[in-house]
């Protein structure tokens, strides 16, 4: 059984288009095979920034940690678990304001952790989390993949290599602003776009 963790990061909730075709992905893989899903909507759970205290807390050693840093630490190791426990991750990645949203930031800045998600080494950074596969749903209102102004894909691909997950695809919805047949059009093929994937998937 394959296990599954989604990450909606858009603010729209269930109306949001890359909210959507996370749903699709999950719903058409179900079909394929048996899947245990946990669910992570970034935009609801309202993870703060992340801050000197809260950082603090993880170099504290766990049986010295004051119960607020027991509690500040918990975040961070709550989300590690869940990416760990996860054989695929399925994110749904608006473009907000030509980047990623914010919140997406801030998962990230909880799970590229040293010590557990990547350790320093005499010839760099190694990633610690390996065997598994990242399905990021990138919908934009214009046209980016391929320019100068797609800053998430490599973004993204270097954060995930970063903790030892190169296996990144996208998938692409574009031109969602550019009238309701450019719209219709891009989802359509994105949703292709996820047939074929879970076709790959499932072999």
């Amino acid at each position: 059984m394959k296990k599954v963790l989604t990450l909606n990061t858009g603010l729209n909730g269930t109306s949001g288009k890359s909210n959507q075709l996370v749903q699709d992905f999950v719903s058409r893989l179900k079909i394929q095979e048996q899947v245990s899903v946990t669910e992570r909507d970034l935009a609801v759970d309202d993870i703060d920034h992340l801050n000197l205290n809260e950082m603090q807390s993880w170099m504290t050693p766990e049986n010295e940690r004051s119960s607020e840093q027991a509690k500040l630490a918990l975040i961070s190791d709550t989300l590690i678990a869940e990416l760990e426990n996860s054989d695929v991750i399925v994110i749904g990645m608006p473009m907000y304001n030509f980047g990623a949203p914010s919140v997406f930031k801030s998962w990230i800045d909880r799970v590229a952790r040293a010590g557990k998600t990547f350790r320093y080494t005499e010839n760099g950074p190694v990633g610690l989390l390996n065997n598994k596969k990242v399905y990021v749903l990138a919908t934009r209102g214009g046209l980016y993949a391929g320019t100068p102004k797609d800053t998430q894909t490599q973004y993204i691909k270097d954060v995930f290599a970063f903790i030892g997950i190169e296996d990144v695809e996208f998938v692409y919805a574009e031109g969602l602003a550019m009238g309701e047949e450019s719209a219709k059009n891009a989802l359509e093929q994105a949703e292709q776009k996820i047939v074929e994937l879970i076709e790959n998937l499932a072999a």
